[in-house]
């Protein structure tokens, strides 16, 4: 009886929403939207799962949309102000021309017709990291070697190089010098430890490689090229809204909502972190001093906000807490306890302040480093008590890259080369493992949801986990698309998981209940390293950054 209850319950909501969603739809052609269109080519007709994207003149914010089944699409009205509008597409393989348009009170209506391209080298530019590491030839592990360069950048910049195996070498070799936050703008060096000598052999194995693959004996590449299918389905009926940050080479790494509704995000490569009020568009930078100088990479991190409202900053390689009052805009710095010649090439990654309310205790992380610096830390900054973690003689591994709390302010570690998961007691700092089912991944970086459980992205075993402290069980599930690499993942607190990562372009959701994948092509090249979901509403929505871009993005489903 139960069960078959709950089967009318489930259909009935099915009903509605599908009824609702077309409602909103059949709306959208009518009066009520902005902007309406057909997508059209000469190869395929109508065009499903093209985005299109509108940007309203001197306005930093631009708004998304997907081409369904018959190739249409439709701005709300409320989405598009009167205005000259630039109109951009997403479609591998096409290309529109410079294009624009006039909205005013009445619909607009504007059909595209995309040229196709016809360039290998061209839809190269086009695809993104994923489809380029399914394309190229090699191992498994050569690939994942390779995908370890869009920590800074594009594989077009590999792939379109000319450098031979001896010069790949030298330029592999240099690229282990720059700091895991460097950019083409910020190449930031990590500290000097000497000249060079010649390249390991792992280097220029590593160089031969890449030579192999780049055009440096070609013009073309010699491989054929492999591209993702378009969206299809509930993965075009969604509306994205992309902000872009006022300095060109911001580099939005993690994303926090405040109480207030504004979006706090963390600058990966400089000494800054800002305020995005999401309704207008509004942004208000924060420079950061900086605690060491010299050649010491800049840029930070995680952001959290604590119950107060106090914002918090993890200062990366200036190896600092930084905490800030909206309220007063007082700002302070928290320096690790430990000497300069400790320090090394540690990062301050993570920091979670957001149950230090219950006993003054925040949880941070320092990955990369040895010695005294490296590792978990559990601080009182009032005290300005610092206590390092550390195991019996014979534990497992517990050198963390991300450090999540709990509602009891107990801490969870992870790592993504660790298959191990541990719990360490806020109160007796005791700690406990618990095995992935799944060997030789672990997660990279997770949330805790409301009933304290972990939701985490297995960014090595292209899954998504959560571990129910309950019955002490990790459950996973494998991503359709290779090598989407989840960087993270967070549950919504009523049906689905997020998550995202630096090489597919693609915000999951997973229905918790069904075990369904949406998958959402977002706008363009998006390298993420955190999500955020914003939980209100019937439906949940997702917040990234473009860690290689001054653009937040917001991805609003519109199908359950």
């Amino acid at each position: 009886m139960t069960k078959t209850t709950f089967l009318a319950v489930t259909t009935v909501v099915a009903i509605i929403s599908t009824l609702a969603l077309a409602g909103f739809l059949t709306a959208q052609t009518s009066s009520s939207a902005a902007l309406t269109g057909k997508v059209t080519s000469q190869a395929e007709g109508p065009m499903e799962g093209v985005l299109v994207g509108a940007k309203k003149a001197g306005s930093t914010i631009s708004i998304w949309v997907v081409t369904n089944a018959q190739g249409q699409y439709s701005f709300p009205r409320e989405r598009l102000v009167p205005g000259t509008y630039s109109i951009k597409i997403r479609a591998v393989g096409y290309e529109l021309p410079k294009t624009s348009v006039d909205v005013t009170a009445q619909t607009a209506q504007l059909d595209l017709k995309p040229n196709r391209v016809t360039s290998p080298t061209k839809v190269a530019m086009q695809m993104s990291n994923g489809e380029l590491l399914m394309s190229v030839p090699g191992t498994q592990e050569q690939k994942l070697q390779l995908g370890g360069c869009v920590n800074c950048h594009t594989l077009q910049r590999v792939l379109f190089s000319r450098f031979d195996a001896d010069e790949m070498a030298l330029v592999v070799q240099r690229m282990t010098r720059h700091t895991n936050n460097s950019s083409i703008l910020h190449p930031w060096m990590r500290p000097s430890e000497g000249p060079l000598g010649p390249p390991a052999s792992g280097q220029v194995n590593f160089g031969k490689y890449l030579s192999s693959i780049n055009l440096s004996a070609t013009d073309t590449f010699e491989f054929p090229l492999k591209t993702l299918p378009r969206p299809k389905g509930k993965a075009t009926q969604v509306i994205y809204t992309v902000y872009d940050l006022p300095r060109p080479d911001a580099s939005p790494h993690d994303e926090v909502f405040d109480a207030q509704g504004n979006v706090w995000y963390s600058d990966f490569n400089s000494q800054f972190f800002g305020k995005l009020d999401p309704k207008t568009g509004k942004v208000v930078e924060y420079s950061v001093p900086q605690a060491r100088l010299g050649q010491i990479a800049q840029g930070g991190l995680q952001i959290d906000v604590d119950k107060e409202g106090r914002i918090y900053y993890g200062n990366m390689s200036q190896m600092q807490i930084v905490r800030f009052d909206p309220k007063t805009e007082k700002m302070e710095t928290f320096k690790v306890p430990v000497p300069e010649s400790e320090l090394g090439d540690g990062h301050l990654t993570m920091i979670d302040p957001s149950q230090q309310h219950l006993d003054s205790f925040l949880w941070m992380n320092v990955a990369f480093a040895t010695g005294e610096a490296g590792g978990t830390w559990h601080v009182n900054l009032a005290t300005n008590t610092w206590t390092h973690m550390t195991y019996p003689p014979g534990s497992p591994r517990a050198q963390a890259y991300d450090v999540v709390a709990d509602s009891h302010n107990n801490m969870y570690g992870m790592q993504m080369n660790n298959d191990k998961l541990w719990f360490t007691d806020g109160k007796t700092l005791q700690t406990i493992w618990y095995d992935f089912p799944t060997k030789g991944s672990g997660c990279r970086r997770g949330h805790i949801d409301s009933q304290d459980r972990v939701w985490c992205g297995k960014f090595n075993g292209n899954a998504l986990a959560m571990f129910d402290p309950k019955t002490k069980k990790i459950t996973e599930w494998n991503v359709p698309t290779p090598w989407t690499r989840p960087y993270d993942a967070q549950f919504d607190d009523k049906t689905y998981l997020w998550g995202a990562g630096m090489d597919n372009d693609l915000a999951v959701r997973l229905n918790f209940q069904t075990g369904e994948f949406t998958e959402f092509l977002l706008p363009h090249e998006t390298n993420v390293r955190h999500v955020e979901v914003e939980k209100t509403g019937p439906l949940s929505k997702f917040w990234v950054g473009n860690q290689h871009g001054n653009t937040l993005i917001r991805v609003e489903p519109l199908a359950p």
